[in-house]
């Protein structure tokens, strides 16, 4: 279940969608997620199915990978459904003891379902494909303009690349750590929630240590270095646009039109019924 998780990981592989600058994917990740939560229809949700499925197309990125990192979010989209169907007020459709399922339930449990895919998938292709460097200098240029109101940009956008990077390396740490505990007999796996959870205990407390060691040893080493971030700090690779991450910029904004359109449309063909 843990080496499922996507998140954070950088698949090496060439493709236009690795080359785009980093403020261009960011950006689109930004507006696909407004997108997932404008459109409330399925005409919009299959328009946004097309061009997920293009941008995977186009990185290269094994698909199969991607759907593996859903494992990891199976008992939060369970929680969403269930509650959205047994809580959502409306039609009876179904009833079983004192809980009611709704046609309006159902409607809004499906579209749950599918928006917190779509939003895995959407943010786990900029991880995949973005390098944790270049996700800080895009980070860090993106958020320039609040450097006004003296928000220290440039930590905030390194504290945010680390903790994203820190995602697999912890969870191969936790792998590392159970089935060490495993080979001495601990078992994860049967009983009940509470001895389960109980069981988590022995794991937590080695993963919480190993984790403050290598945060003290990071920040020894950049100590070492005498790394300073903000002001006078130059790049070796200075962020530049070139003619397809405008390009992406505008097929960006094009498919954001294209769901605001049809869901408005659709919108307004039901308010006419």
């Amino acid at each position: 279940m843990l080496r499922d998780i996507t998140l954070g990981q950088y698949y090496q592989t060439d493709s236009v969608i690795h080359r785009l600058d980093p403020r261009v994917k960011l950006s689109a990740t930004v507006l696909f997620i407004i997108s997932l939560f404008v459109v409330d229809n399925f005409i919009g949700y299959i328009i946004a199915a097309v061009f997920l499925a293009c941008m995977v197309k186009i990185s290269k990125v094994p698909f199969r990978f991607m759907v593996k990192g859903m494992k990891s979010i199976v008992f939060l989209l369970l929680i969403a459904v269930v509650f959205n169907l047994f809580l959502t007020p409306g039609e009876a459709v179904l009833t079983v003891w004192k809980l009611t399922v709704t046609r309006e339930g159902i409607r809004i449990a499906a579209m749950m379902a599918v928006r917190l895919v779509f939003l895995i998938i959407g943010s786990s292709l900029m991880t995949l494909t973005t390098t944790p460097n270049n996700l800080t200098d895009g980070m860090e240029k993106l958020m320039a303009p609040l450097k006004i109101f003296r928000v220290p940009v440039h930590e905030v956008a390194m504290m945010m690349s680390i903790a994203l990077r820190f995602i697999p390396i912890l969870l191969e740490e936790t792998d590392k750590i159970m089935k060490a505990q495993i080979a001495r007999g601990a078992d994860f796996e049967s009983g009940s929630l509470i001895k389960k959870a109980k069981a988590m205990v022995p794991l937590l407390v080695p993963l919480f240590i190993s984790a403050f060691r290598r945060a003290n040893d990071l920040a020894m080493a950049m100590e070492a270095r005498c790394y300073r971030g903000g002001e006078h700090r130059t790049k070796m690779k200075p962020l530049v646009y070139q003619k397809r991450d405008r390009l992406g910029y505008l097929i960006m904004f094009a498919y954001l039109a294209v769901c605001i359109y049809f869901g408005r449309i659709f919108q307004i063909q039901q308010l006419i019924r």
